[in-house]
């Protein structure tokens, strides 16, 4: 066992007073003698075993040579803990949820470019040789714009021998979700199928066919059938054997006089529920001849047959051993045939006659009827009948809101937007009808009253209008009516005083109108604005892109005719082999 004599000599100098007055230098017999029997004793379980540092129990059955710590390890006690890994020189690993990171972070994007970053794109994580995207005209050293992200700085990571090895490491469990949708669409079409195949109409009234001894070979080749034991003394078949979980087919139905079933092959080839009222439902089991005759089953059969036939005539085949040579030499035995048919279909023809028999019109046409109303005038154009379809759209169609016959938006009038039937423009109001319509045009002046006598009128008019209206509604009508007529009064007064106006300006215009230049003068003005637009745009052009000023060649005027034909009388055409002598 470890003791306090394992101590450095180092210690053991520098403290060689205090050890001298601990610990005695020799220890006598009878000390060996009790720390034998000490020992002896916890070994068998007799005596508490010795503790740690750590206050963990030391196993007394550990070889001294383990137990014991060397003497420049330090221990003052008895210790195991030299066996174990020292934290100093214990290498750390990478944990689980570490791993590479994929794709560039967007979130942060510099604005500007930095000191140190790519030419090309401006990110800090690669130099311009190293750079991955395409090489710009100018970079973004110099443009400062579109900075590219910057990549993720990927981690050195420390693996072990089993992280080394880890084929899950990095899957994200987000994953799988997409492989389990993947099987649920499978396993829901595979329902949709065989609800579909159980729904299709099957003939579940067959009658079981005795099969005779020679024609069953036929179904059965002269080998043994996959999970047959056979053997001398004893044959087994476990073929038909049933799953515990399904229900036994002769407990389908307990009927005695119902479709027989055979407890040496335990099948039950007719339909149990023939005679039932379930006869004509879908039921979970209709008899082995409702599989036998359905799927690829039939198709089996005509493949075998034709094997068998084809053995016959010499050629060697075998449906099991070369299923893609049987299905081959099938397809080309029907193609052939149909020719042959066609052949003698041909010959008989040519023959006899009566090819015009087979290419007759259609029933329809024969008889020169059908359902179609159509109406034709006296040159043959279409009246009435085959009218074009309206298309529409997703979007709801001839819908009229609050007793309007027309939309919003199908009248416009003095810079507003109304409805066409009543030429109201308060959207989502009520629709009067023609009495709008009257209402509305005593507000408008101008073709529709033309003296002072008519407009009265029209006032009369709109006044005895809404007095009817104050009869039939509330004060608050009457009210919103009178409002509405004093808005109409200054309304009027507003456009007459427009209309004044106008009739100044042109007076004033028709006075200050120059005289017309010539088309001499208006071309020479146009050469001279030209080469000076020419000039401005060299200038324009020489300048740096980032100091050329905003939309400097843009101008929105359409030009004059002078102006065209001074711009083709400046224009320089490359092609000309003068144009280089040209001022």
């Amino acid at each position: 066992m470890a003791t306090a004599n394992n101590v450095p000599v180092s210690e053991i100098l520098r403290n060689k007073s205090q050890f001298e007055e601990d610990e005695p230098k020799k220890k006598s017999r009878e000390d060996w003698r009790k720390a034998k029997e000490l020992e002896e004793a916890r070994k068998a379980g007799t005596a508490p075993a010795a503790v740690d540092e750590e206050g963990k129990d030391i196993n007394p059955h550990i070889p001294q040579y383990i137990s014991s710590a060397p003497w420049y390890f330090g221990a003052k006690g008895p210790t195991l803990k030299h066996q174990r890994p020292q934290p100093e020189k214990e290498k750390t690993f990478s944990k689980l949820d570490e791993w590479y990171r994929r794709g560039v972070d967007t979130t942060s994007v510099a604005v500007k470019y930095r000191k140190g970053a790519c030419e090309n794109c401006g990110a800090m994580t690669h130099k311009k040789k190293d750079c991955m995207e395409r090489p710009r005209k100018v970079g973004a050293k110099y443009t400062g714009a579109k900075i590219a992200p910057d990549e993720f700085i990927q981690p050195e990571l420390a693996m072990d021998y089993d992280g080394k090895r880890d084929r899950w490491s990095g899957y994200d469990p987000s994953e799988h979700k997409a492989i389990v949708e993947e099987y649920q669409k499978i396993e829901e079409a595979k329902r949709h199928l065989r609800a579909e195949k159980l729904n299709s109409t099957v003939d579940d009234n067959v009658e079981p066919e005795e099969v005779d001894k020679e024609d069953e070979d036929k179904y059965v080749d002269e080998v043994d059938m996959p999970g047959t034991k056979v053997d001398s003394k004893q044959r087994i078949t476990v073929r038909n054997l049933r799953i515990r979980e399904d229900t036994a087919k002769y407990l389908r139905n307990l009927d005695p006089n119902s479709a027989y079933y055979d407890p040496k092959t335990r099948s039950m080839r007719d339909n149990p529920h023939a005679n039932s009222s379930l006869g004509d439902q879908d039921v979970d089991y209709a008899g082995e001849n409702f599989v036998r005759f359905s799927g690829d089953t039939q198709k089996h059969s005509v493949a075998q047959l034709f094997a068998w036939e084809a053995y016959e005539k010499g050629v060697d085949v075998h449906l099991l051993a070369e299923p893609t040579k049987l299905e081959m030499l099938q397809k080309e035995y029907e193609k052939k045939k149909e020719q042959f048919k066609s052949q003698v279909q041909e010959s008989i023809l040519q023959r006899y006659g009566g090819d015009e028999h087979l290419h007759a019109p259609p029933k329809p046409l024969l008889l020169a009827q059908t359902e179609n109303y159509v109406e034709y005038s006296r040159y043959g154009k279409v009246i009435k009948g085959q009218e074009k379809q309206i298309i529409r759209s997703k979007y709801e169609e001839d819908v009229y809101l609050n007793n309007h016959s027309s939309v919003w938006g199908s009248y416009w009038h003095n810079g507003h937007w109304g409805y066409k039937c009543c030429h109201s423009f308060m959207k989502n109001s009520y629709c009067v009808g023609e009495a709008g319509k009257t209402a509305s045009s005593v507000h408008d002046d101008g073709s529709h009253a033309g003296t002072s006598s008519e407009a009265s009128g029209n006032h009369g008019k709109e006044s005895s209008i809404s007095s009817e209206s104050s009869a039939s509604s509330s004060e608050d009508d009457s009210e919103y009516e009178r409002q509405r007529a004093s808005a109409s009064e200054s309304s009027k007064k507003q456009k007459k005083k427009r209309r004044k106006e106008k009739k100044k300006k042109q007076k004033r215009k028709k006075k200050c109108q120059p005289k017309e230049e010539s088309s001499e003068d208006k071309l020479k003005a146009a050469l001279e604005k030209e080469e000076l637009q020419q000039k401005e745009a060299k200038c324009i052009l020489a300048m740096d892109e980032r100091k050329r000023p905003y939309n400097s060649m843009f101008e929105v005027k359409k030009p004059t005719d002078e102006e065209m034909e001074a711009y083709y009388m400046k224009k320089r055409r490359e092609e000309d082999p003068m144009a280089q002598f040209m001022g």
